[in-house]
């Protein structure tokens, strides 16, 4: 496809300082049950071009869903005429230097290929799954899923890149939904669909499988008859579960730099970050450090370039507390004098890159969960995302989680429910106090995370250990 890529592109004759063509292939299978019962089974396919041309000092864009030679340089007079028009209202003009020529590729580790179980037999896997959740007859809903997408990227331009990716993605989730009289209460396996990944079915069928399968099932059974959560300023331990999305939210959205431009407000709001803040904030504790990492084996977000082609690398966004750089493309650095990462990402051929996260990642402290936990007298310790919400600066949020046990002496004790906690982004950062080792680390993901207009749903990774934050206002589902 490259051969084929390049060679078109040497006959598009317009008259742009820079052309680029992404082109795109995306096959997603979808099979779930429900209750035992297939409920999807199912298989896309995408494709298609997507033409960026350079003139003015201007971007603009084209696409086409065919890979002929035609429709293509349809596409890239649309995407001249468009920069010519907008070339009159550019805020800052975009140089070579955006689109550095790159030449490489990345592929996605496997071990068991997609192929390796045939759909019936993918099936017949959910179907158990299932059955193994239904632990009692309280459980009046249970639910299994397996996702598989496989995406080819090529990208050439006229300076001379020419860069290859494939990614082999699996999501997997299932959950129970236990009721008795008024008390309903559902427990997923780490969140919805939060088991997402790069690699092949071993992140599927796991050694673990079953045995999670029966407790998830039995912790839904657990929650009917558990205490609710008190309402009280504690010590709040998160598990790694729960750290996806209270990385993802009060970190990876607000450090957006085109977000902090004001391009993202009219849609999902700005970011109570400043320009100035970078290399000046204090963010969190000294514990506080987060990675953008896309060169992570195996987690959902990881690739060699961004979809403009810049080269991917570990960057460090936030170190020992202090705010270093942002989440920002070529082009959002050169605008607001930040630096920032590889981070220029689109979700489909028919979209243009924008600045995205990736793998954001708490890095690892020094502490065992057993003397993280032994130090606290008292603490809530929660699992696993239910609900959020955050307002349009990422500033103010309240989250909920599924799973909560109290901690007492050091010890985990009696289970709780409907547990929910709030907080003010720098605040709860800095009330970071404990970090948990290498050995309480894990990594998940989620194929939706939405920014843009038109929009864009995307896919992200977050690793992290166990963390507890002090002084946080933890309360119930009655409060």
């Amino acid at each position: 496809m490259i051969t084929e890529l390049t060679h078109l592109l040497s006959t598009l004759d317009i008259s742009a300082e820079w052309v680029g063509l992404r082109a795109t292939k995306e096959v997603s299978t979808a099979r779930s049950s429900r209750d035992g019962r297939p409920e999807t089974n199912g298989t896309s396919t995408t494709q298609g071009v997507m033409v960026e041309v350079l003139v003015n000092g201007q971007i603009g864009y084209g696409a086409t869903n065919s890979f002929k030679p035609e429709r293509v340089r349809e596409a890239a007079a649309a995407a001249y005429r468009q920069a010519i028009a907008a070339s009159e209202w550019t805020i800052q003009k975009t140089g070579l230097s955006a689109r550095p020529k790159v030449v490489g590729q990345y592929l996605s580790p496997m071990v068991k290929p997609f192929d390796v179980l045939t759909p019936g037999e993918i099936n017949d896997v959910l179907t158990k799954i299932c059955h193994g959740l239904k632990q009692s007859d309280k459980i009046v809903k249970t639910s299994a899923t397996a996702i598989t997408t496989e995406t080819e990227s090529w990208f050439v331009s006229s300076n001379g890149s020419e860069v290859y990716q494939k990614f082999l993605r699996i999501g997997t989730d299932y959950s129970a939904t236990a009721q008795e009289g008024a008390i309903i209460q559902r427990r997923s396996s780490n969140g919805f669909l939060a088991h997402c990944y790069q690699g092949g079915m071993e992140y599927f069928i796991t050694p673990e499988l079953w045995n999670r399968v029966q407790q998830v099932g039995e912790q839904a059974l657990e929650l009917l008859s558990a205490e609710e959560c008190p309402t009280e300023t504690t010590t709040l331990v998160l598990s790694p579960d729960q750290m996806l999305l209270q990385i993802h939210e009060s970190i990876g959205h607000p450090l957006e730099l085109d977000r902090i431009l004001g391009d993202e407000r009219n849609y999902a709001g700005g970011s109570f970050v400043k320009l100035q803040d970078f290399g000046n904030l204090v963010y969190g504790s000294p514990l506080m450090n987060i990675t953008f990492d896309p060169t992570v084996s195996g987690e959902f977000a990881s690739y060699g370039f961004d979809d403009t082609g810049a080269p991917a690398s570990r960057e460090y966004l936030i170190k020992a507390g202090v705010l270093q750089r942002g989440l920002g493309s070529l082009e959002s650095q050169a605008r607001s004098g930040v630096a920032g990462v590889a981070c220029s990402r689109a979700s489909s051929w028919n979209r243009p890159p924008i600045d995205r996260m990736a793998n954001l990642n708490l890095e690892s402290g020094d502490q065992s969960f057993d003397d993280l936990i032994g130090g606290i007298d008292r603490g809530v310790y929660m699992e696993a995302n239910r609900s959020w919400s955050i307002d349009d600066q990422r500033h103010k949020f309240q989250f909920s989680c599924e799973y909560a046990k109290l901690i007492e002496n050091g010890k985990l004790s009696k289970t709780l429910r409907n547990p929910n906690y709030r907080g003010i982004t720098p605040q709860f950062w800095n009330s970071l106090v404990r970090v948990g080792d290498r050995s309480t680390w894990q990594m998940y993901g989620t194929p939706f995370c939405g920014k843009g207009e038109p929009n864009q749903c995307i896919w992200v990774g977050h690793g992290s250990p166990v963390a507890a934050f002090a002084n946080v206002e933890v309360f119930g589902g009655g409060a």
